[in-house]
């Protein structure tokens, strides 16, 4: 049977970090966990091979490792790994067909040999089928947790509260996949869901007299101008009428919903700093133009810290 979860390894700390998130993941989820390995024969042995062992036995010694890293921090796990030997773009997406989840590390080894790179990562998340989280390395179980108070021993981490998760929703094409992923994922967390909107108007403000103006009225915040204002409560009741059968269908997830005005990238950015998974799109491919992840995906997989996870709709 096809296991929910894949994640991709390559030997790299980001690898493994995203192994480890997967683990979690899986277990939150009740499902296995399947650890792949792609590798593919080069037609002289690899700079980053070992003298004296073949790259068949470098890929299953970098497989193994991970495993049983993973089944030492997760005993209960039902865990399993996997050597693919195939292009690397071609082997994580046929891994990833039967499942709900691919994960993959948001950096790697890069020319020396991992398949993490930003050109590679950026194919699969452009190509997909399947939602795929890339997760930094140094993320540890700790990071998608509230800090802890002081004399909180490590086992008593889990039972501090989930971060919050991020949604970033556009209301133009308003995606199913994109926002039930959102708020599963701060269900099984039993955590708050931040929906974040943010949207460009064509007004732009009256140009500052060069004169100033002598007024006796005592200062205080500018007056947002009328048309910004109704375009901002335009939005926000766009942004309710989407959420309301959500809301209704997951009545124990809080939802926080924020709108403004700006660049979608830098609004998330920023909205993501504190939380514990930022969700996002990524439309269809295109195959005029080939792999397509748009610019505010692009974006925020590249300034992000927190595990991202890009979910493609149509």
């Amino acid at each position: 049977m096809p296991h929910d979860i894949v994640v991709g390894i390559d030997g790299s700390t980001e690898g493994l970090a995203a192994a480890h998130w997967a683990a979690q993941e899986a277990q939150r989820r009740g499902t296995g966990l399947g650890v792949i390995h792609v590798w593919h024969r080069h037609a002289r042995p690899a700079p980053y091979v070992p003298m004296g062992s073949t790259e068949r036995e470098w890929a299953e010694q970098l497989l193994g490792e991970a495993v049983r890293s993973v089944r030492a921090a997760h005993p209960g796990l039902r865990i399993t790994g996997r050597l693919v030997c195939d292009a690397t773009v071609a082997g994580l997406l046929e891994a990833a067909a039967d499942t709900d989840l691919l994960v993959l590390g948001s950096r790697g080894l890069g020319p020396v040999g991992g398949f993490l790179t930003g050109s590679v990562s950026q194919r699969v998340v452009g190509r997909s089928a399947r939602p795929v989280v890339l997760v930094r390395a140094g993320r540890s179980a700790a990071d998608e947790h509230l800090p802890a108070t002081d004399g909180v021993a490590p086992e008593e981490i889990p039972q501090t509260p989930y971060r919050h998760v991020v949604l970033g929703l556009q209301t133009d094409r308003p995606c199913d996949e994109l926002i039930e992923f959102a708020f599963d994922a701060a269900r099984r967390r039993g955590t708050g869901l931040s929906v974040v909107h943010a949207f460009r108007t064509a007004f732009r403000p009256a140009p500052v007299p060069s004169v100033p103006l002598v007024s006796a009225a005592p200062e205080g915040p500018a007056p947002v101008p009328w048309p910004q204002a109704r375009a901002l409560a335009d939005q926000e009741r766009t942004v309710a009428a989407v959420l309301r059968p959500w809301r209704e269908k997951y009545p124990a997830v809080p939802v926080t919903e924020t709108v403004t005005e700006g660049r979608a990238a830098v609004v998330l950015v920023r909205a993501a700093q504190d939380a514990g998974l930022l969700v996002v799109g990524r439309r269809g491919l295109d195959h005029q133009v080939g792999v397509f992840t748009g610019p505010v995906t692009h974006a925020v997989l590249h300034h992000v810290g927190c595990p991202v996870a890009v979910v493609p709709h149509d």
